[in-house]
C-alpha cells in the first residue's frame, strides 16, 4: 500500500516504510560536517548526526525533498549530491527508506535555529575517537560505516 503518514505515525512504533533523504557534507579537506540534535528532539537528543536529514514529502521525489531539508537545515541552496547508497534502516520503533546522497561544499553553513543545535566539521580521527562512545547516534555510525568508511 503507498499512501501518506505524518512523521508522528512513522515514528510511533508503526514500523510503515518510508522515505527519508540523507546528505553527508564533506569540505575539500575531507572533513565532514554534524549536526547537533537538540535536546528535544524525540529520538536521539543531544547527538551528532548526519548534516542533513529528512522525510519525503507526499508527492515529492528524493532530489527535490533532499533540495528542501539542505535548505532548511543547512541555509545551502548551490550544492552538487551524489547518491551513494539506498537501503532499509530497521529499529523497533521505525523502518525507513533512505537515500544517502554526499557532497563536497566548503561555502558557508547557517544550521537552522529551529531544527538544530547548531553543528561543525569533524575529522575523520575526530569520527573514529567518537564511535561506540554515545556521542554520535547509532543511525550516523552505521551509515558512516556503510557508506565511507572503506
Amino acid at each position: 500500500m503507498v499512501g501518506s503518514a505524518t512523521r508522528g505515525e512513522c515514528h510511533n512504533g508503526s514500523r510503515w516504510l518510508h522515505p527519508v533523504v540523507h546528505l553527508h557534507v564533506f569540505n575539500s579537506n575531507g572533513d565532514i560536517y554534524l549536526q547537533k540534535r537538540p535536546e528535544w528532539k524525540d529520538i536521539q537528543p543531544g547527538k551528532w548526526d548526519t548534516a542533513v536529514g529528512g522525510h519525503v514529502d507526499y508527492g515529492e521525489t528524493p532530489e527535490e525533498a533532499l533540495q528542501r531539508e539542505v535548505r532548511e537545515e543547512l541555509g545551502i541552496t548551490e550544492f552538487t549530491p551524489k547518491l551513494i547508497d539506498k537501503y532499509v534502516f530497521d529499529s523497533h520503533r521505525e523502518r525507513e527508506l533512505v537515500y544517502v546522497n554526499s557532497s563536497t561544499y566548503d561555502g558557508e553553513i547557517h544550521p537552522s535555529a529551529d531544527e538544530l543545535d547548531g553543528g561543525r566539521f569533524w575529522t575523520m580521527e575526530e569520527i573514529r575517537e567518537a564511535m561506540g562512545k554515545g556521542i554520535l547516534t547509532p543511525n550516523f555510525e552505521s551509515e558512516f560505516k556503510r557508506c565511507f568508511a572503506k
